[in-house]
């Protein structure tokens, strides 16, 4: 078997694969598939420092190694292949296996998938690496709602169709789904991350597996627009066979989008929430959620500098919004509160489509559930990110 460790990207990322095919378009792959591969060890890796500050109040300036993430590929035969990520976050106070999966491609339009799949939800869950953003922060739509990042083990199907200059795209799965953590969690809201108790990836909580899906229209050199969704149970409902709650149902709808204007690339995704609340616990859990972020941006300038060559400045924005609970109070008839709006401008210095440096200021405002004047959090942020 030949072994290969690829520390650069030879070629500037292809903009005609789809968002479907994200977690192969990674620089140890596109570089050692050149060299006709049968497996490859890559990674990436990310750090940054923080000052913030609410409402005048600051804990002070910290710095932070967020992440480093480990791949392993392999070509095991001819159309199937194996693909695994091994995050440590925060040094090693987190660790995960967050990807460890088998494609079996009968055809292009059909591949038989199966193992720790990232869940086809939105556009940034398969399409989260570090690298390949311009900002410090993830989004807030695609972290709280979405959750991203989302892996569980499944199986399920997908696959690319050829419209002449277009091609459509499909992904669907079987899940053991998210768990009781949506509602029993320290958050003391509806929070679909605590859903994602560790014991998904060893059995399912109440026997019925979860499904999500996404399908994508994606037109060469100009983008690609993709609509998801997922649905199951979450809650334990049997216990040795007697029935101890009603069966409780997260749904969950996302819109993605990522287009270029000329030089203007804009992205984003919007994502809407249901789930089924126990009356008794009130309306501080919100039924209901939804949110939204939209990205900018725009290559202010390329050339060289010192020694290096081909950089390129590229200005960001973002704008974002969630609504933990959408609604009235019963009692008043008034808007309940619980959600959070932000802006986020900045410049990235990308010196390779696999390494960059970046300048975020974030302002945020933070409104209670009881709709409260917000809580006003502002603060900058620098650091990198770099595909090895």
């Amino acid at each position: 078997m030949t072994f290969l460790l690829a520390t650069s990207l030879a070629a500037q990322q292809n903009d005609t694969l789809p968002n479907k095919d994200a977690i192969f378009h990674r620089p140890f792959i596109l570089e050692g598939e050149r060299g006709n591969l049968t497996a490859a060890v890559g990674g990436y890796l990310e750090a940054n420092t923080n000052y913030f500050a609410t409402d005048g109040v600051s804990e002070g300036f910290s710095m932070e190694m967020r992440r480093f993430n480990i791949f392993l590929y392999s070509t095991l035969m001819e159309r199937i292949k194996f693909i695994s990520e091994l995050e440590f976050e925060h040094g090693a106070e987190e660790i995960a296996l967050e990807t460890a999966l088998l494609d079996f491609e009968v055809m292009p339009e059909l591949v038989f998938r199966a193992g720790i799949v990232l869940v086809p939800l939105g556009y940034f869950n398969q399409n989260h690496d570090s690298p390949k953003w311009d900002f410090i922060d993830r989004p807030l739509v695609s972290t709280t709602l979405i959750p991203a990042t989302y892996s569980d083990v499944g199986f399920g199907l997908h696959g690319t169709v050829s419209l002449g200059g277009a091609s459509l795209t499909y992904e669907t799965c079987l899940l053991n789904g998210l768990q009781d953590g949506i509602l029993a969690n320290e958050q003391g809201r509806t929070f679909l991350p605590g859903g994602k108790n560790e014991e998904r990836f060893g059995e399912d909580n109440n026997g019925s597996p979860s499904v999500a899906g996404r399908i994508a229209l994606k037109k060469r050199k100009l983008g690609e627009v993709g609509i998801s969704s997922f649905a199951g149970y979450f809650n334990t409902f049997k216990v040795d066979g007697l029935t101890i709650d009603e069966k409780r149902k997260v749904v969950v709808l996302a819109l993605d989008y990522n287009f270029s204007i000329q030089k203007l690339k804009v992205l984003g995704e919007a994502a809407l929430v249901r789930v089924d609340v126990p009356e008794a616990l009130g309306q501080a859990f919100g039924k209901k959620q939804w949110g939204i972020h939209a990205d900018l941006i725009y290559p202010v300038w390329k050339g060289n500098l010192l020694k290096w060559k081909d950089l390129q400045l590229n200005a960001a924005f973002r704008f974002e919004w969630v609504d933990y609970n959408v609604g009235e109070f019963d009692e008043t008839g008034k808007n309940i509160g619980d959600d959070v709006a932000a802006i986020v401008p900045g410049i990235s210095l990308r010196f390779s489509p696999s390494t960059l440096l970046r300048v975020n200021y974030r302002y945020r405002w933070d409104t209670d559930l009881a709709g409260n004047p917000p809580a006003r959090t502002a603060g900058f942020q620098f650091g990198f990110a770099s595909y090895f």
